[in-house]
């Protein structure tokens, strides 16, 4: 199963919906790779380890930089937090970490927030939009890891208020790729699997 949120779990409603999915796991992997700057010392790392030790697991951070990503099938979840999706995906290919969160996606929880909401999709190619800067790798191939088809677009209405032409950005690339984006607020997640999708609004 796939989750992609906006801000992790940050809402009651999405911690009441894993509560249901998640009673026979007991340990999480917190994966700090995308913020690349920071790591371990993320400040929304605290909070996230809390929302999933709430959920009764055994939380371990994790980094794919300097962890084979091979360890990450001992965890029943694993959530990767925000940060740069431009360094993520570089991360995750030159770990080889694709075939592994393959497997997470298809046979357990896998959960990916910011950052890694688009890498887990189909395209980085809407937040070059916004922000070719953090690219500074120059990665030339922008295709996700396609864990789904669903393309999201994080922390909408917070950055609707922060830049300017925001919202007909994305209308903008909704036109030329033929596609709807699916904008989710703090706090709102979409699960993925088996052929089904559920949105949950924080």
């Amino acid at each position: 199963m796939l989750l992609l949120c906006s801000d992790g779990l940050s809402s009651k409603s999405l911690r009441s919906a894993l509560a249901e999915r998640l009673r026979n796991c007991r340990s999480a992997a917190l994966v700090v790779t995308a913020d690349n700057e920071y790591k371990k010392q993320n400040h929304h790392v605290p909070r996230c380890m809390d929302e999933l030790k709430a959920l009764g697991l055994s939380v371990a951070l994790f980094d794919l930089d300097t962890h084979p990503c091979r360890l990450l099938n001992g965890y029943d979840v694993v959530e990767f937090i925000g940060g740069n999706p431009f360094y993520l995906l570089d991360a995750v290919r030159k770990s080889g970490a694709e075939a592994v969160l393959r497997e997470i996606a298809a046979d357990k929880l896998l959960i990916g927030w910011s950052a890694a909401a688009f890498v887990f999709g189909p395209s980085l190619e809407l937040v070059s939009r916004y922000s070719p800067e953090m690219n500074f790798m120059g990665l030339t191939d922008l295709r996700g890891l396609g864990l789904t088809e669903i393309q999201v677009l994080p922390h909408y209405s917070r950055f609707c208020k922060r830049f300017k032409n925001f919202e007909e950005t994305c209308r903008e690339y909704e036109r030329s790729q033929g596609i709807n984006v699916l904008r989710l607020n703090d706090g709102d997640g979409v699960f993925t699997g088996g052929g089904a999708m559920t949105l949950f609004r924080g």
